[in-house]
């Protein structure tokens, strides 16, 4: 077995080569202690999520636990399936502790915190619930537009609030909001995916006012108020004229922060490096969207999301991603999260999808041992 100390770990994180530090503990022991950019997949779930998050067989790939052992059971499996490349962290996440490096908690920590970094540099402006509730209660022009999913939009919402997931804000916002004058709230469950929400429309300059619900549903019911339940309202589609604004605002996003694109021909060279550079092409519309047809060997991943959660689809650092969509909207505005998130190696596929040669159905992963 191959071993790196904690320094020669962060040397190699520094470098910015590509690199996968992967925590096998359990997901309540990652989400209680973990280094920064370790990803969780937990030893019972390797074959599962291994292949997925970590595509290519000679990723460099640094495995660590809290000294219990996993980390043994992990690199023999993994070299079983044919990994070439896999390392231990010496004396696991304590090692790492004592050796004068950070330990945080929480789940998709380098996603939210660079949502609290967005807010520090941008200013984002937010209101709270009660004054939010209080614009509400005197009629003024507001439309409240929650960020999150669906599924957790239905779970619990701010009463009147219409589900428009990250990605879709700039997307959709010309025929959600017809009014420049209308104050446009941006919600979701707590903070990092208001701000995203919010700070997604300021930069692709809508004329509107925009600020986002501070502490979202849960600053909403701490406040007192009452969320609505089973509710299933969604933006409305996006029509010939609000597509047209929607692509001015996201080549002006695209040009602020340097989003560049890559054209089918360049996704076909780059599929043909795979063995020495990872690639991930990720579909960043909804999920019911990827299902009625998406690009061959394209993974679902909503812009939103991808995000505020980027671990969770992304396991190695410094990969090559390929956004797609239809229009080249949400993947703009996607890309331009990322990159400033430090994902140095994004791209938007020129044009977008085509009718033809699509897949349609669910995601297929594959699971280790079995293909």
């Amino acid at each position: 077995m191959s071993f790196v100390s904690p320094s020669q770990l962060k040397e190699q994180i520094i470098e910015g080569k590509e690199l996968a530090v992967v925590d096998v503990r359990s997901g309540g022991a990652f989400a209680g202690a973990h280094l920064l950019y370790a990803i969780s997949i937990p030893l019972a779930n390797l074959e599962l999520e291994f292949r997925h998050l970590i595509p290519r067989l000679e990723t460099p790939i640094v495995l660590c636990d809290d000294a219990s052992g996993l980390v043994d059971i992990a690199v023999v499996r993994l070299t079983e399936f044919g990994y070439t490349q896999v390392n231990i962290l010496d004396g696991g996440i304590e090692a790492w502790e004592k050796g004068g490096y950070e330990i945080f908690s929480g789940v998709n920590v380098p996603s939210k915190a660079f949502g609290e970094f967005v807010e520090h540099k941008y200013g984002t402006p937010r209101l709270p619930a009660e004054e939010i509730k209080a614009k509400l209660d005197a009629g003024e022009n507001i439309v409240i537009l929650d960020s999150r999913p669906m599924k957790e939009f239905t779970s619990m919402s701010i009463p009147g609030g219409i589900c428009c997931p990250g990605a879709e804000l700039a997307y959709r916002i010309s025929d959600a909001v017809d009014d420049p004058q209308t104050l446009v709230v941006v919600n979701c469950a707590g903070r990092t995916r208001s701000i995203i929400g919010a700070q997604s429309l300021i930069n692709a300059g809508i004329p509107n006012p925009v600020v986002a619900l501070e502490n979202g549903t849960m600053g909403w019911h701490l406040a007192g108020y009452g969320l609505d339940h089973g509710q299933v309202r969604r933006a409305p589609n996006v029509t010939k004229n609000g597509l047209e604004r929607s692509r001015k605002m996201a080549d002006t996003v695209a040009k602020r922060f340097g989003v560049e694109k890559v054209s089918s021909a360049d996704l076909e060279r780059f599929r043909t490096q795979t063995s020495e550079i990872t690639l991930f092409v990720l579909d960043v519309r909804s999920p019911e969207e990827y299902i009625a047809g998406h690009l061959p060997g394209s993974r679902s991943a909503p812009g939103g999301q991808l995000v505020q959660a980027t671990d969770e689809y992304v396991g190695v650092r410094h990969a090559r991603l390929i956004l797609v969509d239809d229009t080249g909207v949400r993947a703009t505005m996607t890309a331009s999260w990322l990159i400033q998130m430090g994902w140095d190696n994004v791209y938007v596929l020129d044009g977008g999808l085509t009718q033809s040669g699509l897949e349609v159905g669910p995601e297929q992963r594959e699971v280790l041992g079995l293909g």
